[in-house]
Parts: structure tokens; C-alpha cells; sequence
């Protein structure tokens, strides 16, 4: 068996074996040709005894995103995706979140590569932030995947990342102790496939995300042959997309929809606005090929729509005539019952495009009567009331609003529960380890696999960084759960900000939502702490201070007495601020009931 070839020296660098031409795409930034070894033989000294493989999943475990899997053998470490999880509710000013890597820190001689399952956000969002401290490890993923996240990685002006495009149908690389292969899957973005990852103690098998698809859109169909063949040799430990674990049946076919979508534009006089996720690449292909069909062009809305669909066409993913696409100047010119516009915001995202032209923020496209506006997502758990809050926008503006609840206009991208039990039955694996979603979803897929004969003994519900060992004993690998939890930390992301918004400031920040801030500015001489003017007042989120003038002149009288008092030669500026804070809370308190955030500056003079 031959594999492609990469390990790291005592100092981490690259060394590769006799070289072969590498005739795939390739992305700017790779470091050269993938290059081929043979597998080691068997011969010579007697092979040493079988240590043990830790299996850890940093992130994916109890929420949808954030997904990250660690694989450590000895002194080998493989990782497989590195994505980011969307802030919860309670994060205001967050952008995302990313995986902690404290466990790794000290151990980046081991590392011998990153495999990227495919291209979603979820799986890739957090390597231009991970890679670079983790020493710019290869990460060997498909081409569509590899040219997502070159393109990312520009934006952050970094050095170039160590990108391999591998062919998930043929290409197995070796990481050291481990010997990858891959198959591929379904999802909603071309390219997915998942690994095998072949360890001294048996093969580990990680889905990535998943649905099975026999007609799939411009893709491949999942290759469950290549499955079942993995299968038969046994699989150690089956790690599964859980996704959509709580739904019975089968995921309907991205063929499925078309008939929807041509029905939508049977139907409509008007524009027809689509909103979906800049990462559907096989969506946004059905919409403009359906475009194409019913006469109609089509405009492109916002830049990781356009950058992503660039990106797909440059490799072939994405097809379509010359004179599909529209200029914003060609909106005005063209009849609307001749115009497709594709952009972002189904999910109700605050700066997407639908979210600004219902707001009527955006800076040339407002709806009209007559207009089509199709939600082709499903609705993500926590977005109702900001989706509803929308389609009833849109009605309100003479629109006629579509979604996925009217008719088959999404096909979710994740297995459901009969096609999750016949991926169990195929990969036959002794322990199963399901991932990649809620706690309560990992419960449900967990009973699904006892259900097809996996023993309850052997399916492993872990937290995020709760180490799972495989092993050698009495002729056979076991398994176990153990109570060892790496770190595992929520790491927020906030503008050019990496880790530095604490749970304190976080805190703060919901403090200020909920009840405002209260700022009390006072002016004393620096030495002696005497009060100098009139104490300044600004209430934020609080009170409308025209309208609250006889609380702010009591929160203004009690401030000087406080000033008064403190004067002396030893005068601390801390000791004020404390006090303040301190007693202008219990002050409003006292009248309000409310606590907003109190901040008090002292100037010195």
C-alpha cells in the first residue's frame, strides 16, 4: 500500500520521501508536491508493545459548531477540523467562538497534520486563527475545502498556510503512526468526505458531516460500497455526525427540491429573492440553473457569496452561461419578472442581506409588491423570532414570502435517523462515539446504535475534552470513558480581539444591555481630593435623563457629599471610585429597582 508521506523531525519540519508528480490543483501557500513512501515493513527488531490511543474532542460535543477532534498516539498527534461555533445569545458583541488549544501547546513537535472533512465555517472557521500557533502544521483537505480556506486566510494577513489537496476517492496519506484514507460523503457543500484513520491499535473511523444522497447536485453520491468494504475489515471506534440524529426517516435528495424551486418560479410576476447560506454551493447551482431555464438572470448579493461561488466556478463546481449574471446597474434595466437575486441572511443574520433589505438598509434593493422572498434553510434552534420577525417584514412590504415549512425548499445537510442506523450497520464498528451536536442528540444517536446491535458498554457520550482510551489487552483492543477532561474553554473572537473577552467582561457587557450604564465624572484637586465644579452625569440604556431630572439632581447631591467627605492630605482616587460605585447603586436601586452598570471617573487636577 502506498501512502502519501509526511512526517515531522525532532525540530517539526517537513521531511519527505522519494517524491512523484502531484498532477491535482493546487493551492497557493502548499509547500510543493505531496510526496509518496512505501509503508515500513515488518522486518527487523521485534515490533514494541502497544501503547495507548487517546481520542479527544475539543469542541462539537455539547453544541452545533466549534468542531475539532484530536487523535494522539505516542508521539504522534493528528487533527481532524478546526471550525468555529456561532455566539449564543447571551454574547453580546461576540463573533464567534473557536476551540481552546491549551492541550496542544506543548506539543507541537507531534502534531503531523490537519485534515479538513469539508468547508463549512463549523469545520474550517478557526485555522486561520489555530494553524499559525499550532506551527503552520500541512492540512490536507479537497480542493473546493482548500481554495474556501486560502481565501479566508488572506483577510487575516498571515503567512500561507501548508495547504494539500488530496482526492478523497484515491489519496491516503501517512502522519507518522497514523495512515489516513479517506471516502467520500453527502452534505450541502461538494467535496465532504470522511476518514479513516488507521492507528497501531485499529481504525478509527470520523464521518465528518454527512446525509446519504443518491441523486445528489453536481457531487458525487456517498460511496457506501467503499463503506461497507471499510466496514468489513472492522472498525475500532465509529465517531458520527449527530446532527439531525433526533429526526426518524431519511433526508429528502438535493434533487428533491428542484421541482420546488421551479415551482416558486412558475409562480412568481416579481423579483425572486433568495436567501441561503453563502457556503450552499449545490443550492445556489440548483437556484441558477433553474434561473437559466425560466429566462430569468441573476444577481449575485454580498462578498462571501460572490468570493465562494467565484471560488467553485474556478474548479468546476459551480456551472453556468456567460451571460447568467447581472451588475447592479443591470437592476435597474431588466423587468423584475426577469431578475434572480441570491444572497445571505435565511437564518435572519443581523448584517445579511435579507436582513438589510427588510430593514430597508441596503444601499440599492428595497422589496416591491410583487416580490418572492424564499427562506431556503431550515430554521436553526434560537433564530425563530428574528425569522419570523422578518417574514413578517416582508409581507408588510407587499412581498410573498416561501419557506422551507410551505414546501420542500431545503434539503438539510445532515443524516437522519434510518440513514444514520444503516451507516452504523455498514462501518459495523465495535465502539461508537457519536459527535458533533447537543448532548441530548448524542443520547438519542447513541440509542440508535444500541438499537442496530452496537453494545451499550461500548457507545462513549463524552463532554468536550473528556479523553476516550483505546488499548491492547488479553488479544483484543479495549476501550474506555475515563474522567480526564482537557481544557476546553469557550475562546471568543472579537474584531481583532482572540481570547481577550473574558467571562467578566461578558458580564459587563449583558449588565449594560439589561439595565444601561450610569457614569459619574468628578473633578478634585490631586492632592488634597477636594471637589472641583459640579459632579457630570451621563446615563446610557437607563433612564432619559429630561425626564428623570429629579433622580440625576439626587444622584448629583449625594456624589458631592461623598466628595466632601474623602478630602484629605492622603487623598485616594480609588477609595472615591469604590465609594461611589458603591453608593450610587444602592441609590438607584432604591428608586429604580434596577442595577445598571456604575462607572465612576475620577480627574485629577
Amino acid at each position: 500500500m502506498i501512502y502519501k508521506h509526511h512526517s515531522r523531525g525532532r525540530h517539526g519540519h517537513g521531511q519527505r520521501g522519494p517524491s512523484r508528480p502531484f498532477n491535482k490543483p493546487t493551492i497557493a501557500g502548499q509547500s510543493g508536491a505531496l510526496s509518496a513512501m512505501p509503508a515500513k515493513s515488518s522486518s527487523g527488531p521485534a515490533a514494541p508493545q502497544f501503547g495507548k490511543l487517546r481520542l479527544m474532542v475539543m469542541g462539537g460535543l455539547e453544541e452545533v459548531g466549534r468542531n475539532m477532534t484530536v487523535l494522539e498516539y505516542e508521539e504522534d498527534i493528528v487533527i481532524i477540523d478546526m471550525g468555529l461555533q456561532f455566539p449564543e445569545e447571551d454574547m453580546p458583541g461576540i463573533d464567534y467562538i473557536i476551540p481552546d488549544i491549551t492541550y496542544l501547546k506543548d506539543k507541537l513537535k507531534k502534531i503531523r497534520g490537519i485534515i479538513i472533512t469539508h468547508g463549512h465555517y463549523d469545520h474550517i472557521g478557526a485555522i486561520s486563527h489555530l494553524a499559525p500557533e499550532l506551527g503552520n502544521p500541512p492540512i490536507y483537505t479537497a480542493a473546493l475545502t482548500a481554495g474556501l480556506i486560502k481565501k479566508r486566510h488572506e483577510e487575516y494577513k498571515k503567512a500561507p498556510l501548508d495547504l494539500r489537496v488530496i482526492d478523497p476517492d484515491t489519496d491516503k496519506v501517512k502522519l507518522g503512526a497514523f495512515n489516513a484514507e479517506f471516502f467520500r460523503v453527502n452534505h450541502n457543500i461538494p467535496d465532504s468526505f470522511g476518514v479513516v484513520v488507521h492507528t497501531p491499535v485499529g481504525p478509527i473511523v470520523h464521518t465528518g458531516d454527512f446525509k446519504v444522497d443518491l441523486s445528489p447536485i453536481n457531487d458525487k453520491p456517498i460511496d457506501l460500497g467503499r463503506i461497507a468494504q471499510i466496514g468489513a475489515r472492522r472498525v475500532l471506534a465509529l465517531l458520527a455526525d449527530s446532527t439531525d440524529a433526533e429526526h426518524r426517516g431519511h433526508q429528502i435528495s438535493e434533487g428533491e427540491i428542484t421541482h420546488s424551486i421551479e415551482q416558486i418560479f412558475q409562480e412568481a410576476t416579481g423579483r425572486i429573492i433568495f436567501g441561503t447560506f453563502a457556503s450552499l454551493i449545490n443550492r445556489v447551482q440548483q437556484i441558477i440553473t433553474t434561473a437559466e431555464k425560466f429566462g430569468r438572470k441573476v444577481y449575485l448579493d454580498g462578498r462571501s457569496m460572490n468570493s465562494n461561488i467565484e471560488i467553485a466556478h474556478q474548479l468546476g463546481y459551480v456551472k453556468f452561461q456567460k451571460d447568467t449574471f447581472l451588475e447592479e446597474a443591470d437592476l435597474k434595466r431588466l423587468p423584475d419578472n426577469k431578475i434572480v437575486i441570491i444572497g445571505t441572511g435565511a437564518q435572519g443574520e443581523k448584517n445579511a442581506v435579507l436582513n438589510r433589505i427588510a430593514n430597508k438598509e441596503h444601499k440599492f434593493l428595497s422589496v416591491r409588491e410583487g416580490d418572492a422572498i424564499v427562506f431556503s434553510s431550515s430554521v436553526i434552534p434560537g433564530n425563530e423570532r428574528t425569522i419570523q420577525t422578518l417574514k413578517d417584514s416582508f409581507y408588510k412590504q407587499g412581498a410573498k414570502v416561501y419557506h422551507y415549512q410551505m414546501m420542500d425548499i431545503h434539503a438539510g445537510g445532515h443524516a437522519k435517523q434510518e440513514d444514520l442506523k444503516l451507516v452504523i450497520r455498514l462501518f459495523n464498528p465495535k465502539f461508537f462515539v457519536p459527535i458533533e451536536a447537543n448532548h441530548y442528540m448524542l443520547r438519542i444517536h447513541g440509542q440508535l446504535a444500541e438499537s442496530v446491535g452496537v453494545p451499550k458498554e461500548n457507545i462513549f457520550i463524552a463532554s468536550n475534552g473528556q479523553v476516550i482510551e483505546f488499548y491492547r489487552g488479553n488479544n483484543e483492543t479495549l476501550g474506555r470513558l475515563t474522567e480526564e477532561k482537557v481544557p476546553t474553554e469557550y475562546v471568543m473572537v472579537d474584531g481583532l480581539g482572540v481570547g481577550d473577552v473574558s467571562n467578566i467582561v461578558l458580564r459587563d457587557r449583558r449588565m449594560m444591555a439589561e439595565d444601561g450604564m450610569f457614569v459619574v465624572i468628578v473633578t478634585v484637586k490631586k492632592k488634597t481630593g477636594e471637589l472641583i465644579g459640579s459632579p457630570d452625569i451621563i446615563s446610557r440604556g437607563f433612564v432619559y435623563m429630561k425626564e428623570s431630572r429629579e433622580l440625576i439632581e439626587e444622584a448629583r447631591e449625594l456624589v458631592r457629599k461623598m466628595a466632601g467627605k474623602i478630602k484629605s492630605p492622603t487623598f485616594d482616587p480609588l477609595e472615591l471610585k469604590n465609594k461611589l460605585r458603591d453608593k450610587v447603586g444602592e441609590l438607584l436601586y432604591k428608586k429604580t429597582k434596577r442595577r445598571p452598570m456604575i462607572m465612576p471617573v475620577v480627574i485629577e487636577v
